[in-house]
């Protein structure tokens, strides 16, 4: 090989490692770009056992695929950190990811070097951030018309499952939604068999003992128990002496005395976290009270919070009769649904904070677990509208914001100005892959949208996918969550950085193997 030629193959080894871990980027990224906009198509993921998920849902893609690829793997942490996080935007967000990778590694390869570019990428993503935060129009109450759309836009344009989540907003109220701790896509559940429905409750996925015997409770005491159901116990040496026979009849005979007590404190629903002793089980059907064991700890919290109940041990059944009365719930009604196969927990009792539950249905399990992802996008889009207001939809936020980058870094001394460009570069993906999607040309499209932009001083003017004109979108409704954009350009700014400073990948050895 002749002296010339050796330069070329040395930068070749010098960016192996960027360029491979790019490419797998790159791949990650294609699979989930064509569903972005309202004319972006679905992706079918299939099982090896045949079984098929049809959806657009970023994350759904990402957490199914199959990947190997290290740096493939860390683009997918991209997704789950934004849904974690504020539950919408998966898709934009690994867009973003993509995007901020390519534009650095272009930045690298003419000679900038990687530390330089990422250092001017945090930079600009920190100007970029506080820039949309400063755009956004706050939320001030759940009817402003702006908070629908957004809730219209997350929610796939699906009309149904809007109104749900509406109307479950409407009843928890704004105070619950801007509790961090609060996370109304944990409402929604799906069902094939049931309907759309708004439900004042809880639903239990475990069943009652004998639930098509089980009865309908009106205005009944709820009982909590982390533990089982039962008499105490004796050792079997202690049963064979007479004195400890006669411990054990005395015990049985308590208890007996206290599921008395709680027939007449009226209790009609237990909840126990273990199970229950066959003479408590009898009981319980004379009495009409519904029992149901196994429940998991996490719902027992659930229950005890919306009806006031207090979590008990067995031993709490020694309590004198008003002070265990104290500690139970109630709910206006609870009854096994056939149908769904839940137990309903109607709200109402004790506690004055609201509960909810959105009950998605349709007709097959793939329909219905797709329009309980679409439900549950559109839920945590309307808090994270209401925690940190709307901007305009469509990439038109990240435009301006790209443009007002480009002046910022004129005056940035030093190469992290290119990191800067880079970001400012990738803010205008999203936009651009929409309007592919819609059959665009992006760069004429995205010219004609910033004309608009200086010409009204206006960040949402944008292109109508359906006719190719410039239009208003906050007039129009197209409006995105701040909160969603914000986060998913800082999450895709550290998985970007991380990528850019590999400089080399390397096998580690096997914990449990040999050296060799």
């Amino acid at each position: 090989m002749s002296q010339g030629q050796q330069p070329v193959r040395e930068g070749e080894e010098r960016y192996a490692a960027l360029l491979n871990n790019s490419n797998a980027v790159r791949a990650i990224t294609s699979a989930v770009e064509g569903t972005l906009g309202p004319k972006g198509l679905d992706v079918m993921l299939v099982g090896d056992r045949g079984e098929v998920i049809i959806t657009n849902d970023g994350v759904t893609i990402l957490d199914r695929m199959d990947v190997s690829h290290p740096a493939a793997r860390l683009l997918i942490q991209v997704a789950r950190s934004q849904q974690k996080k504020v539950g919408d935007g998966t898709t934009t967000a690994t867009v973003l990811a993509g995007a901020l990778v390519q534009e650095g590694v272009s930045q690298i390869v003419r000679g900038v070097p990687a530390s330089k570019v990422v250092a001017g990428m945090q930079q600009g993503i920190k100007m970029a951030a506080d820039s949309l935060r400063g755009r956004a129009r706050d939320i001030q109450d759940l009817d402003d018309p702006l908070l629908a759309k957004a809730v219209y836009v997350a929610g796939r344009e699906r009309e149904d499952i809007v109104s749900l989540v509406m109307e479950a907003a409407s009843i928890i109220g704004i105070r619950k939604l801007k509790d961090p701790s609060y996370l109304l896509a944990d409402a929604v559940t799906a069902h094939e068999k049931g309907n759309n429905e708004v439900f004042e409750g809880l639903l239990l996925r475990q069943l009652p003992l004998y639930p098509h015997d089980a009865p309908v409770l009106e205005n009944t005491r709820i009982l909590i128990l982390h533990d089982a159901l039962e008499p105490e116990s004796l050792d079997e040496e202690v049963l064979t002496t007479e004195a400890g026979f006669g411990r054990y009849m005395e015990l049985r005979e308590r208890f007996t005395r206290e599921l008395n007590v709680l027939a007449d404190l009226g209790v009609g629903l237990i909840l126990l976290e273990k199970g229950i002793h066959p003479d408590a089980e009898q009981f319980c059907m004379d009495h009409g009270m519904m029992v149901i064991p196994r429940v998991s700890r996490k719902d027992l919290a659930r229950v005890s919070s919306m009806t006031g109940a207090v979590p008990l041990r067995r031993t709490a059944l020694h309590k004198e009769r008003d002070s265990l009365g104290r500690l139970l719930g109630i709910s206006p009604r609870a009854c096994y649904d056939e149908t769904l196969e839940r137990v309903r927990i109607s709200s109402g009792g004790q506690k004055e904070e609201p509960f909810v539950t959105l009950i998605v249905g349709a007709s097959t399990a793939e329909v219905v677990g797709e329009s309980a992802r679409i439900a549950a996008d559109a839920a945590s889009a309307l808090q994270a509208a209401i925690a940190g207001g709307i901007l305009p939809g469509g990439g038109t936020a990240e435009l301006a914001v790209s443009y007002e980058l480009e002046h910022r870094r004129e005056a940035v001394k030093g190469m992290e100005a290119f990191g800067i460009a880079a970001v400012a570069a990738a803010l205008r993906k999203p936009m651009s892959q929409i309007l592919l999607n819609a059959g665009y040309n992006p760069l004429e499209k995205m010219e004609e949208a910033r004309a608009a932009q200086l010409d009204e001083n206006c960040d949402g003017m944008g292109i109508d996918c359906d006719s190719g004109l410039v239009i208003h979108y906050e007039e129009k409704g197209i409006v995105d969550p701040a909160l969603v954009k914000i986060h998913g350009l800082q999450t895709a700014g550290e998985v970007a950085a991380a990528v850019l400073r590999i400089h080399n990948v390397i096998k580690m050895r096997s914990a449990h193997g040999s050296e060799g």
